[in-house]
């Protein structure tokens, strides 16, 4: 019963923004997995992240998580402050990777 209390605090990058969302251990842990999973080849654009998240989830988990969008979203936030993944510095739509 304890793992299904456990909370990681997603922050966020943006300079003024305080606020801390605290999402279930195993969400994070399985989106952040997925994220780290798509990013493993390079680069992927912003716009195309939730797809590639999606193919790594299995159907259940896909049910359990809820809003898929929302929660790759606080993931990759609080992976770009822990430094694990950046966003690049190029013209026109927004790519991540790992770090």
């Amino acid at each position: 019963m304890a793992e299904l209390m456990e909370r990681v605090a997603c922050r966020t990058p943006a300079a003024g923004r305080d606020g801390v969302t605290n999402i279930p251990a195993w969400k994070f842990d399985a989106v952040r997995s997925a994220i780290l999973e798509a990013l493993a080849d390079g680069p992927v654009l912003y716009k195309d992240l939730n797809a590639a998240v999606e193919a790594r989830l299995g159907r259940q988990t896909l049910d359990d998580l809820g809003k898929l969008g929302w929660h790759v979203v606080t993931v990759k936030l609080e992976m770009e402050v822990r430094g694990e993944i950046e966003r690049l510095d190029v013209k026109g739509p927004q790519q991540i990777r790992a770090v």
